[in-house]
């Protein structure tokens, strides 16, 4: 048994309980947290700190939850702290870690932004995920589609890529494989679990595929 107590390991990867929902899924869709030295509760997104891990979906409802039922202390089996307004918080947190990820990948060389850029990417298939800023112009992001088999993130903001890749704003921006892109997708999935939710996501890919089946465009895949 692992150190969740109630976690599972299979082909496509860990699988984890929600203390919330109950259900369990891949950990890339949840939030570890574990128990401080002085009982207060602290996300754990790098996977790295000490102590039993405390696993909640990355969804604001189960981390309302999980901080107003009492959750995390019976999980804990004791008495603990749970930061105010906790959705939010991880969003914040999130979201600044899936920037700072996608900065580093741009200084190893395996991130690109910019229109022309990425187009070229695309166009000799050196791009596995296309990021496009969810505040970006529709029809100017229309005209990139998501490279075969790869990923599209689109839940970030202008000014967040911007902060990527040290300009004002971004609309565009494409990354390479290997590298740190493995770890960009898993935590912009989480983060996406928060800005995006589950109803509307699955709301987005209905529209898209019937408007695929009537032959109205490619049909981009939303990640």
């Amino acid at each position: 048994m692992s150190r969740g107590g109630q976690d599972k390991d299979r082909a496509d990867g860990p699988e984890r309980r929600c203390i919330a929902t109950g259900e369990t899924q891949p950990a890339s869709g949840l939030i570890r947290f574990v128990v401080g030295p002085e009982g207060q509760v602290v996300p754990d997104h790098a996977g790295k700190l000490p102590g039993r891990g405390i696993w909640v979906a990355s969804e604001p409802a189960a981390l309302e939850k999980a901080a107003k039922k009492g959750l995390f202390a019976r999980a804990a089996k004791a008495p603990v702290t749970v930061p105010d307004d906790l959705p939010t918080l991880i969003e914040q947190m999130l979201a600044r870690r899936v920037v700072e990820l996608i900065s580093l990948a741009r200084k190893s060389g395996s991130a690109v932004s910019g229109y022309e850029k990425v187009k070229d990417w695309l166009g000799r298939e050196d791009a596995v995920v296309l990021i496009q800023a969810e505040d970006g112009s529709s029809r100017g992001k229309s005209k990139l589609s998501t490279p075969y088999g790869g990923k599209y993130i689109g839940w970030l903001t202008a000014d967040e890529l911007g902060l990527a890749f040290g300009r004002e704003k971004v609309i565009h921006a494409a990354l390479g494989a290997g590298g740190l892109t493995k770890r960009v997708v898993e935590e912009a999935q989480r983060l996406k679990g928060l800005r995006v939710g589950r109803t509307d996501a699955a709301t987005a890919a209905g529209a898209a595929e019937a408007a695929k089946a009537a032959g109205g465009g490619r049909g981009r895949r939303k990640g």
